[in-house]
């Protein structure tokens, strides 16, 4: 026995029910699953309309998930960018969000490694681990200059 066919605005609130969604993250999706390119644009305005789709929404989201995780501010920008989110409502999340570069620097690196690196190759490592989440080389080799000897020497 086969299903009736779901509507695209069923489709949209259903995954939108998951979690939040980028206008142009959930319209790539539906278009992916077959769905008229108009259509979708149509179903979108409509959900906007209505306030169930909402970019400043899925900028504030993820701004505060992303900066509770220790990525840096310029890492989270770089991210809602990619994700066709306004300058404006970009701007607006990472002032809500109250991201700190410097704090969040600071409790990443101790939650993940605790330390000063004992050797070259670690704090290669380190280094990396911490660019990757947007944090700037100078601010990462000042956090290493001053972190604590925990090592008792």
């Amino acid at each position: 026995m086969r299903s009736a066919p779901v509507s695209l605005r069923a489709q949209a609130i259903r995954l939108l029910a998951r979690r939040e969604y980028a206008r142009s993250e959930l319209e790539h999706r539906l278009i992916a699953k077959g769905a008229p390119r108009n259509e979708v644009g149509f179903v979108l305005d409509e959900l906007i309309a209505q306030g169930y789709l909402s970019d400043a929404r899925y900028a504030r989201t993820m701004a505060t998930q992303k900066a509770a995780g220790g990525y840096s501010r310029r890492r989270i920008a770089e991210a809602l960018k990619a994700k066709g989110i306004a300058r404006t409502d970009i701007e607006r999340a990472l002032v809500e969000a109250e991201a700190d570069d410097g704090e969040a620097l600071r409790a990443l690196w101790q939650r993940r490694f605790g330390k000063p690196p004992i050797d070259e190759r670690e704090k290669a490592r380190q280094v990396r681990f911490l660019q990757a989440r947007g944090f700037a080389l100078s601010a990462i080799f000042k956090l290493l200059r001053e972190a604590p000897d925990t090592t008792g020497a």
